[in-house]
């Protein structure tokens, strides 16, 4: 029975991940500039041979991306399928909406794209994927959930333990990470610079909701690939 029970988990722990994102429009300049900041496309991951660049190994792997379901593992007896069929109903139920202008800004010791505030559609999106989506997640092993949780307040600890993860809902912030952990003030301050210098033609052009991306790990530690988008309803 014990050997059953690892099985499942080896299993689990080696199974493709998958995630929803908000990513630019394909033809918006904010997804090129995005994608030749991080040093990939992940929509064509055949174009990621040269590694990411210095200081940018985790947003490299993750693609240009502002999470709205984080990375799951399906639950047992739930099928790929099934998630996207779910995913195009929420997509046809919501409609496009104009986004709040992005500005490079940090995140703790990261540089990221974030907008000014949240606005409540944005939010109505982001907890409809977290809630609806649900149970397509595979629960975490009491390991993961154990190490996942040291350091965070009672609060996170239980997002963590009911959603599989400590900054969504209440405690979700919409941004587009851009760089990894950086300790030392002085340099996030060249890291902000130079960003802003970067995206700053990409960011005068308005922003939309316009659809949500699957994205998928195909094993542990590979890069995320977007593996399909889902329109969201035109507004007449």
């Amino acid at each position: 029975m014990r050997r059953s029970i690892q099985s499942r988990r080896d299993t689990l722990l080696t199974s493709p991940r998958h995630a929803v994102y908000w990513t630019p429009e394909p033809g918006h300049p904010l997804w090129a500039a995005g994608c030749a900041w991080l040093g990939r496309d992940p929509s064509a991951p055949a174009l990621h041979e040269g590694g990411p660049p210095p200081g940018r190994a985790a947003p490299w792997r993750y693609g240009l991306h502002a999470t709205l379901k984080p990375p799951m593992h399906l639950a047992p007896g739930r099928e790929l399928a099934g998630l996207c069929t779910e995913l195009q109903r929420l997509a046809e139920a919501t409609p496009r909406f104009a986004l709040q202008p992005l500005g490079v800004a940090t995140l703790g010791r990261f540089v990221a794209l974030r907008p000014p505030c949240t606005p409540p559609r944005l939010q109505a999106l982001a907890d409809a994927c977290v809630t609806r989506l649900d149970p397509w997640r595979a629960p975490l092993a009491p390991g993961e959930l154990e190490r996942r949780a040291a350091g965070l307040s009672e609060e996170r600890r239980a997002l963590l333990q009911r959603w599989g993860y400590p900054h969504v809902l209440q405690a979700w912030r919409f941004h587009l990470t851009l760089s990894d952990s950086i300790a030392d003030a002085a340099a996030r301050q060249s890291w902000l610079a130079a960003a802003r210098q970067h995206f700053a033609d990409a960011l005068a052009a308005p922003l939309e909701m316009a659809s949500i991306s699957l994205f998928e790990e195909p094993a542990p530690g590979e890069p995320f690939r977007l593996r399909q988008r889902f329109a969201l309803r035109q507004v007449s």
